[in-house]
């Protein structure tokens, strides 16, 4: 587990940079397409989705009961339909990453401009690690560029 802080502009640079992104999402899918068949299946998708375990139930001192499992296979099939936009009952790379593109805008939405800390799973891979790693690199990048242009100028004196 790692902490980072990030508010939604980290998110949306993220997104916003089409190639890191594309190359996250990519590396995503492929790791989900188990069956290495070029799409994901609604098994596929569904153990990616469990893998999440929201849906436990009874979770941080909840009170509240995990949901049946006709409630959990009709939510699993609502976001499976939400993935596979043209009703082929298959999701393909595009509607992969159109989807994760709008989730990701929508989380970036939601974090709005204040920084906050989130605790993060580093084994699994994390679009928000990905989204605040992404957006240090940047940082690093424009210090180490004042840098150089710091010591031109001063050799240039």
């Amino acid at each position: 587990m790692s902490v980072v802080i990030l508010d939604g502009s980290t998110v949306r640079g993220f997104v916003a940079d089409e190639a890191a992104f594309a190359r996250s999402l990519d590396a995503r899918f492929a790791a989900l397409d188990a069956n290495g068949d070029g799409v994901l299946s609604r098994a596929e998708l569904r153990r990616a989705l469990e893998s999440f375990r929201l849906l436990d139930g009874g979770g941080f001192g909840s009170a509240q009961p995990a949901p049946l499992p006709a409630e959990v296979a009709a939510l699993y099939d609502a976001v499976f339909e939400q993935f596979d936009a043209d009703h082929s009952g298959a999701v393909d790379r595009a509607e992969f990453h159109d989807e994760m593109r709008r989730i990701m805008l929508a989380v970036a939405d939601g974090l709005g401009s204040q920084p906050l800390q989130v605790a993060v799973d580093d084994e699994g891979g994390s679009f928000l690690l990905e989204a605040a790693e992404h957006e240090a690199a940047g940082i690093a990048a424009k210090i180490e560029a004042n840098r150089k242009a710091e010591a031109e100028a001063e050799a240039a004196k």
